[in-house]
């Protein structure tokens, strides 16, 4: 049975470390800002996607996607990177977060658990699996999402490029 309740972009999801808010046309040029660094690509299957034009598609697909949010810094409150909900199963209980990156100075930090925690925390209130779809070259990405207890199921083909698909089930998240 399909869960009406579960709103993709509800209005702001925050805690100590992040603020995120719901992505909306107006905030490309915002958003380029901090994505039009080719090193947030570089593991990226989509390496090129620092390049205006291209991160025009991605950008396109998150605000179609009415589940994208933009994520600030809860300090500074500086835009510093987007995420979103993805691929929502009602009958299997399943979603997926992803189409995440961070400003190069928040890597390796606390900002993308506090993220990824915000996201699974609001989402297990409605599901109860979580899937992360990462790009088999993506070794940061992989690492981030095993720190906070997903696991490695298998390989997926994800946009026509090989991936990797972790999951993280209610009846184990913390």
């Amino acid at each position: 049975m399909p869960d009406s309740k579960f709103n993709l972009q509800p209005k702001i999801l925050e805690n100590a470390q992040v603020i995120m808010t719901p992505l909306k046309e107006s905030d490309f040029e915002m958003l380029y800002e901090v994505a039009s660094d080719p090193e947030i690509w570089e593991q990226h299957p989509a390496k090129n996607r620092y390049q205006k034009e291209v991160f025009q598609l991605f950008f396109d697909g998150a605000v179609e996607s009415k589940s994208a949010f933009l994520v600030y810094d809860s300090a500074t409150e500086k835009l510093i990177g987007s995420t979103r909900y993805y691929d929502f199963d009602s009958e299997n209980s399943k979603i997926a977060i992803g189409f995440t990156f961070l400003a190069k100075k928040y890597w390796g930090g606390n900002h993308n658990k506090a993220m990824k925690q915000l996201l699974i925390d609001y989402a297990f209130q409605h599901v109860d699996t979580i899937a992360f779809h990462i790009g088999d070259t993506n070794i940061r990405s992989q690492k981030a999402v095993s720190k906070i207890g997903a696991t490695k199921i298998g390989i997926v083909d994800f946009n026509n490029t090989p991936h990797f698909e972790y999951h993280i089930l209610k009846k184990d998240w913390v």
